[in-house]
């Protein structure tokens, strides 16, 4: 790659990485589920991130977001466990989308991806948050650590439809920006 190609995709990264911040400040709570849980769209820039430069790139749209988050807002038990738990949220949700998209190069293989993130990210971030996040809040939180059948509870009842939700709305938003901007982000395909 050239310099110039190069700053290009350091400019587009750092733009996308700031959009994808800015994205996630605009948050909002569903009815009917914990509070806590907020939906946002700043998937969508890694996503494009990551179908033009790849994988990669949608990961570090994805790091450095996360870390701005950390850096200005901060963290409720000191210790980024929500800015990490999003981190892994936001890979489940846009590496498939990026190999399907990257191995098919098609409307379908995009489609494919969109929902095979959704259905990764809830399943797999339902495990972690059993087995890693849940237990890291009420340990750096000092909160009474939730019981077996109240941590299940809550995944099944909160956590696993919001991440299907989640899911689902992104990737609507992405596809329809996708329509709109599929020459543009074709000719910009590094791979």
């Amino acid at each position: 790659m050239n310099g110039v190609n190069s700053t290009k995709k350091l400019v587009t990264l750092g733009m996308l990485s700031s959009i994808s911040y800015l994205l996630m400040m605009l948050n909002f709570p569903l009815p009917g589920l914990p509070p806590f849980l907020k939906i946002d769209f700043s998937e969508v820039p890694a996503l494009i991130a990551a179908i033009i430069y790849g994988p990669v790139a949608g990961i570090v749209v994805e790091a450095i977001k996360n870390v701005l988050h950390y850096l200005i807002q901060g963290s409720m038990t000191g210790v980024p466990v929500g800015q990490l738990a999003n981190f892994a949220a936001g890979l489940l949700y846009i590496l498939p989308v990026a190999y399907l998209f990257r191995k098919f190069r098609t409307t379908k293989g995009l489609t494919w991806g969109l929902a095979a993130g959704t259905i990764i990210m809830t399943l797999l971030m339902s495990v972690t948050n059993y087995y890693i996040w849940l237990p890291a809040y009420t340990l750096f939180l000092q909160a009474p650590a939730l019981s077996g059948e109240d941590a299940r509870q809550l995944i099944v009842m909160g956590i696993l439809p919001f991440n299907m939700i989640k899911g689902i709305l992104t990737g609507m938003i992405f596809a329809l920006l996708f329509t709109k901007m599929k020459k543009w982000i074709t000719q910009q395909t590094a791979y």
